[in-house]
């Protein structure tokens, strides 16, 4: 069910260790692997989870129908 995300960034030559932790954060948010730890903190039931899918897709929908009829 989970799968295993290894990131690994291994500096240059010569490269600024602030520039390859920089690298690292990017490729930690491109994987959104903080996200996943922060959804599975605490357990939510299915029901619950399909109602908040459901809301921001709602939001979403609404956000570009707005924007389509000021267009």
């Amino acid at each position: 069910m989970s799968s295993i995300i290894n990131v690994e960034v291994t500096p240059r030559k010569n490269e600024d260790i602030e520039r390859t932790l920089k690298r690292f954060i990017k490729k930690v948010k491109k994987e959104s692997i903080i996200e996943t730890v922060r959804e599975r903190q605490y357990y939510e039931k299915p029901s619950v989870v399909k109602r908040k899918k459901k809301k921001q897709r709602k939001a979403t929908l609404d956000k570009l129908k707005v924007k389509r009829e000021t267009s």
